[in-house]
């Protein structure tokens, strides 16, 4: 289980108070990249707070919402635009710094689940496998997940008939087979080979989203 080890740590050596940032939606086909920054209050942490990917989406909504009042927290995203322009590992380092940036105030350290921090001027480390390890970070990965698939669910009304309110714009077979018949939407990520060969393969569709 995670624990705050590494934040008191960085706390201690920084003088002040420690971010862990994750982010989700690196790998779907459709959809943001949507990062989350969180600074606990070591007094006021929600009981159960894990890697995002171990909870249900029940629990994480209700973790969410319980950070928000007792935590500080930064939400930031890149678009389908910017996944395509940048690529999707620059638009997700895009995403954690704009999250960061949304906090209510400048940490002292920042924590980054994954082997490499954004370029940016915060003192920070990386954290192979932070969500597992740094509350910090899986507070973000909750608020980060729960986020998206918000976002993606309200896609879905947009756009139907892709399953996006249960797949979240992974690759799922229905998700695939919707794409081989009904083509991208302006949500897809053009720059994925998935995407860019139903476009290939289906010719220019005009789609428009549902009223």
């Amino acid at each position: 289980m995670p624990d705050l080890k590494h934040e008191r740590r960085y706390a201690r050596l920084h003088k002040g108070p420690v971010a862990g940032v994750d982010e989700a939606g690196r790998g779907p086909l459709a959809g943001p990249v949507v990062a989350a920054a969180v600074v606990l209050d070591p007094k006021c942490v929600p009981d159960g707070i894990d890697d995002s990917k171990a909870l249900t989406a029940t629990k994480r909504a209700a973790l969410c919402a319980a950070l928000l009042e007792c935590a500080q927290v930064g939400v930031g995203m890149a678009s389908v635009e910017e996944i395509d322009r940048l690529n999707i590992f620059w638009a997700s380092m895009l995403a954690m710094t704009r999250a960061v940036a949304a906090l209510p105030g400048a940490p002292a350290f920042v924590l980054v689940d994954g082997n490499r921090c954004p370029d940016w001027n915060h003192a920070s480390a990386a954290v192979v496998g932070g969500d597992a390890l740094c509350l910090s970070i899986a507070a973000a990965s909750i608020v980060a997940k729960h986020r998206r698939d918000c976002m993606m669910a309200e896609y879905d009304l947009q756009y139907p008939g892709y399953g996006w309110a249960s797949n979240k714009g992974y690759s799922a077979k229905a998700h695939q087979e919707a794409l081989k018949v009904l083509g991208p939407t302006p949500l897809h990520r053009r720059s994925f080979a998935r995407v860019a060969q139903a476009e290939l393969d289906l010719g220019p569709v005009q789609l428009v989203a549902a009223e």
